[in-house]
């Protein structure tokens, strides 16, 4: 198959960008087919590539690091030119060679994040008695715009006339929510100028991306479609409310790539502990001391927000939901290295408020479910430097078995670090 669908099982953080830039080295196109410059995908890479090393990738798609991949940002996404202009010249100070229209190309086709989309967000935020936990650069209104057909897109930089009619249009409709909550009137005017001025810089990049994909794939090219966030953060699939706005889910890839479903081969990005950032229900989270040995061991905060995420152990009841609705053929399991010292557990059932027991992510009231644990003893050994499977501890084989066996997934590749190539391939 020519394509692979890179996906988050659980809410994100996973380490996708690892996994991505792993898989890049022999793809074609590595697309980014939703989310917004909330989502943060980070990089351990050689010092030689990146100079310090870390890299942390917001809009940029995560193969941007190997020299013969043309890196997309697909429709689905949802852009900040301000920001994607500023995180080009980042990269390329860091010596990452970036040529718009070559190795980078954004779809014109994708709804543009302004100033307006970014206070709509912090004053939505603001007035809820229950916090969603958005990061409040805008992305859920930008979304919201987009289904109220006043949304910009990106090819409307490079065409300031119409920009400026919309950009006034559009004014006047926030101004009416700004105003009361005594915040000033929209600049049309500046908003105007530094938008034309990120159109100029972007100008290369900007094309029928979609078209591009369907080309590429017609010609046997290898792609790759980035997924942002995960499974349970899809705003149709996930725990909704707290969800982002846009589709995490392998359903996203192809809407929001321009590209027409066909097979490919779905890879699922699990954490061998479970993380979460913001609000929302989380069945097997921890909040004892454990949980902050665990934090600390595994470095968990996040790499957009800089905020600490909230632990839990395992849990197979809502990996094999997310790995049914995404199609998943198997799972990459990271930080597995993370788990040295520590017990092992995993969620198998959970039981209901009625006593009952279920093996399947209720839809409602998830944060009444009590999980049910299998325990496992763990193991001591470091495992950083282990490449093969039966190398690791018996302990360790003993806990990637169970995640299979409760899963129903097959778990095809190992992390062992943040390295690129501390892998354990099955």
């Amino acid at each position: 198959m020519p394509t692979t669908c890179v996906v988050g099982i659980l809410w994100g953080d996973e380490g996708k960008g690892k996994v991505i830039d792993y898989l890049a080295a022999e793809t074609d196109y590595v697309v980014r087919f939703g989310g917004g410059h909330n989502a943060g995908h980070t990089l351990v890479l050689p010092p030689e590539i990146a100079g310090e090393g870390k890299l942390v990738l917001h809009l940029v798609p995560s193969g941007i690091v190997h020299s013969h991949t043309v890196n997309v940002i697909g429709n689905g996404v949802v852009v900040d030119p301000i920001h994607l202009c500023q995180e080009i010249e980042k990269l390329q100070k860091r010596g990452i060679s970036i040529e718009l229209g070559r190795n980078m190309l954004v779809s014109e086709r994708a709804h543009v994040i302004l100033e307006a989309h970014q206070r709509q967000d912090q004053l939505a935020e603001s007035g809820r008695n229950s916090k969603i936990g958005t990061t409040g650069r805008g992305i859920g209104p930008a979304y919201s715009d987009r289904c109220g057909r006043i949304g910009l897109r990106v090819g409307d930089l490079i065409r300031p006339d119409t920009l400026r009619q919309a950009l006034t249009a559009l004014a006047v409709q926030k101004n009416v929510l700004f105003e009361p909550a005594g915040m000033a009137p929209l600049d049309v005017d500046a908003t105007f100028d530094q938008l034309v001025a990120a159109g100029e810089k972007l100008r290369p990049a900007i094309v029928d991306a979609g078209l591009v994909l369907r080309q590429a794939r017609n010609a046997g090219k290898r792609i790759l479609l980035e997924g942002a966030q995960g499974c349970l953060l899809d705003l149709e699939h996930g725990t909704y409310p707290f969800v982002t706005s846009s589709h995490a889910t392998t359903g996203g890839a192809y809407s929001g790539t321009g590209m027409p479903p066909h097979e490919m081969l779905t890879v699922g990005i699990v954490k061998a502990y479970a993380t979460r950032v913001g609000e929302g229900p989380f069945p097997t989270e921890l909040f004892d001391e454990t949980a902050e040995q665990l934090r600390a061991a595994g470095k968990e905060y996040g790499s957009t927000t800089g905020r600490p995420r909230r632990i839990g152990w395992f849990d197979t009841v809502a990996v094999r939901y997310s790995g049914g609705i995404s199609g998943a053929h198997e799972l990459v399991l990271t930080s597995l290295d993370v788990l040295q010292g520590f017990p092992l557990k995993l969620a198998v059932d959970y039981k209901l408020a009625d006593g009952t027991l279920t093996k399947n992510l209720p839809a409602f009231d998830l944060d009444k479910v009590e999980p049910q644990f299998l325990e496992m003893p763990g193991f001591d050994e470091n495992i950083c430097d282990v490449r093969d499977f039966d190398a690791l501890p018996q302990n360790a084989k003993n806990y990637v078995t169970a995640i299979e066996e409760h899963t129903g997934l097959r778990v095809g590749t190992i992390s062992v670090g943040p390295g690129r190539d501390q892998l354990i391939k099955r």
